[in-house]
């Protein structure tokens, strides 16, 4: 059984001194040829990189898994998209390119982590990770940071090594090395030299995740953040955008951007913990305080945003209230048990599926910080699907066991972009449509207002592809291969039921569910559906295919009694065929040509007709007519 991802945040092995001193003689010598990023001079453009909803393949797919300065554009800038996979695995990941030519990463976007690593081709204890370890004997640019009397170095005493523990009890380490870094085609930013972890080790979650790595944007000499800013390349700030329930995507900005006018900001400390923390004071469910003293918010490390931790983790005395006061507020529907026997979830059964609705039955929660203004929480910010029981849902805010800290993870910023503001030591928090903003930052500079409720997974904005989803192409098909433990001859005549019952399901109609192959083994059935568009000519957008493989993968599509139980086996995407012109236009072009036919043969009958009738006129003649020839001439 899968831990439950809690945090990233706790004890940190850091680096050795000498480590740092060294990368800071590296840093010094890119700042000194740029330009301090602390002196005045133009704002440096933002290096914009979008989240994604990513969906992996569905034999991968454990719900246990699930617990788990500003800018002014006059420069280039990068641009990635996101990867959410939060309900699934318990993080955002990112897409980054090292080495010439480059080798391609899917990394985990952990404001947490002060550096950023991937799987060395020399590890000797890494797992199977969705992409090929890092081999630096490939890439012509990279270098290893060589051991000196200044860091902690290797056994053969030729590299610097670095190594991270966390309180979740994974751990990475590993060697330093330096080289060219991009961001995809997409980006801007010309790619950097920057160094990096390649790793040799790695234990717990690290060692299971589908991810390769980790992204670290913390604050520290070897962050990618921190060596970019030194570089002068961007702004002292960076921006995350988290997609909300059943539609993920979004956007990662790296550098400052335009603030919306009406952003909420708290000051957050970089002296008081090497986390992004801010100043959270109160708590409101339904406009009320909780009564608690606001010191405890400000306990050990005070209130943390990581990006690389799942839920939110309450110190005991918020939880309890935090609890009560929610539950005090949905007492008309049922209690019932969570979907891990493992965890006492609090879950509630009988709210419906529509995200959109949840604001009808739950409670907003309000945080307010301490210069007084108030980032407000939807439903879908403190909740997660039950992943067995339809229409119910549980509370992802919980109690941080007898540590301190307030711990606010990705659930809480669904639906919301957040600014972290380095330079001028504050957050921002802005409530719009994060699996859209990537679009819009393209049109505009300064993100425009948006609603802030949650878009649903029927959506026309695609979010961009996922590492191992779906890429990007209109979808043509979903193939979808499941295992039913009841007999063919006792399932065949309720086919057309269980097409209807699946598509019911996944709020699309009967007519785009059909039955494509079926196969009897033995006590069971297994059968291929295919889920077509809503038309013939018709696509189907990312955005409403992966909600469809969300709810499949989630077991969201609850079989009667009489069908037994399902087994989802595996799942496949298939692009919209592209047709030749004479295919799209085969209807009208036989329709021509029947029209010219009939014309054709309308005009014949009629000249025939004609002649008939014309040679019919020429042949008669009365009996008493007179004949030229034969009249009597006058002698």
């Amino acid at each position: 059984m899968a831990s439950r991802r809690s945090r990233r945040l706790g004890s940190l092995v850091p680096f050795a001194a000498a480590v740092a001193a060294v990368v800071l003689l590296l840093a010094s010598a890119a700042a000194a040829a740029a330009g301090s990023p602390d002196r005045p001079g133009p704002a440096r453009p933002p290096l914009v990189l979008p989240l994604t909803l990513a969906y992996p393949n569905a034999s991968r797919l454990s719900p246990s898994s699930a617990r788990r300065g500003l800018g002014d554009g006059h420069n280039p800038n990068a641009r990635m998209r996101l990867h959410d996979d939060l309900l699934t695995n318990g993080y955002y990941t990112t897409r980054l390119y090292i080495g010439t030519p480059s080798q391609e990463f899917a990394l985990i976007v952990d404001s947490g982590s002060t550096v950023t690593y991937v799987p060395c081709a020399t590890c000797e204890q890494c797992g199977n990770h969705q992409d090929p370890r890092f081999q630096p004997d490939l890439s012509s640019t990279y270098s290893p940071v060589k051991c000196n009397v200044d860091c902690t170095c290797d056994n053969e005493r030729s590299q610097c090594t670095y190594e991270r523990q966390y309180a979740e009890m994974s751990s990475s380490s590993g060697v330093l090395g330096e080289d060219i870094v991009s961001f995809g085609k997409e980006s801007e930013l010309k790619p950097q030299r920057a160094v990096f972890g390649c790793e040799n080790t790695e234990t717990g979650d690290l060692f299971s995740q589908h991810a390769d790595g980790i992204m670290g944007l913390g604050r520290g000499q070897l962050s990618i953040m921190d060596q970019l800013v030194e570089k002068g390349v961007i702004s002292d700030s960076f921006s995350l955008c988290y997609g909300g329930m059943d539609v993920g995507g979004g956007t990662m900005v790296l550098g400052g951007m335009p603030a919306p006018t009406d952003m909420v900001f708290s000051h957050s400390d970089p002296v008081r913990s090497p986390y992004y923390n801010i100043e959270l004071k109160e708590i409101h469910v339904a406009g009320k305080a909780l009564r608690l003293d606001p010191k405890i918010f400000n306990s050990k490390h005070g209130t943390v945003l990581d990006s690389g931790t799942t839920y939110a983790y309450l110190p005991e005395q918020a939880f309890v209230a935090f609890k009560d006061a929610v539950t005090n507020k949905v007492n008309s529907l049922k209690k019932i048990r969570g979907p891990d026997p493992n965890y006492k979830d609090i879950c509630f059964a009988g709210a419906g599926r529509n995200v959109s609705q949840l604001s009808e039955v739950f409670p907003d929660v309000d945080m307010v910080f301490g210069n007084g203004q108030k980032l407000s929480l939807s439903p879908e910010n403190y909740l997660f699907r039950h992943s067995k029981v339809e229409g119910a849902y549980c509370l992802g805010v919980f109690q941080n066991g007898k540590d301190p800290t307030t711990l606010l993870g990705g659930i809480v910023v669904r639906n919301t972009l957040v600014t972290y503001d380095r330079h001028n030591e504050k957050i921002g928090f802005w409530k719009t449509n994060c699996s859209e903003l990537w679009e819009r930052l393209h049109i505009s500079e300064v993100p425009s207002s948006a609603p802030s409720g949650s878009s649903g997974s029927e959506g026309d904005m695609a979010p961009a592809p996922a590492p191992s989803g779906l890429p990007e192409f209109d979808v043509g098909r979903i193939t979808v291969d499941m295992s039913i433990n009841v007999t063919y001859p006792n399932l065949k005549p309720h086919l057309h039921e269980l097409a209807e019952l699946i598509a019911k399901e996944l709020d699309i109609d009967s007519r785009q569910v059909r039955v494509m192959d079926v196969t009897s083994q033995g006590n069971s059935t297994l059968i291929r559906w295919g889920i077509f568009p809503a038309g013939p000519s018709d696509s189907m957008s990312n955005t409403t295919a992966m909600g469809i493989i969300y709810r499949l993968t989630q077991h969201h599509v609850q079989l009667p009694e009489n069908l037994g139980s399902y087994q989802l086996l595996e799942w496949n995407v298939q692009p919209l065929s592209r047709r030749s012109w004479f295919r799209d236009h085969v209807v009208s072009i036989l329709l021509g040509i029947l029209l010219v036919v009939l014309l054709t043969l309308s005009a014949l009958v009629v000249l025939i007709v004609w002649r008939k009738k014309f040679r019919g006129q020429a042949a008669y003649r009365p009996v008493d007519s007179a004949v030229p020839e034969q009249e009597l001439q006058p002698l």
